[in-house]
């Protein structure tokens, strides 16, 4: 019997930053830990969601909104497996 394994972007992307496949320093991990977005990008984000409250988005903005969204959840994700891996390394 074959193991099915899903392969949508997300379990794809949980395997790859799956602490234990990672060759990293104590200040990579952490490095991972302090990353954020670039101060421009903060303030694309609350101009999105000021068109947004004033339902003014067109088409393009929701697509923005959409990357800026996966691109948060990708480095909140990155960040957790890097939290994990310096937990795991303290201990």
């Amino acid at each position: 019997m074959e193991l099915s394994i899903p392969n949508d972007d997300t379990a794809i992307l949980a395997r790859a930053v799956d602490p234990a496949n990672w060759k990293l320093t104590r200040d990579a991990a952490q490095a991972l830990v302090d990353l954020k977005l670039a101060d421009d990008d903060k303030r694309r984000m609350d101009e999105l969601a000021d068109k947004a409250r004033a339902g003014e988005l067109t088409a393009d903005d929701e697509i923005e909104i959409d990357n800026y969204r996966q691109v948060g959840c990708l480095i909140e994700l990155m960040k957790s497996k890097a939290r994990l891996f310096l937990r795991n390394a303290s201990a």
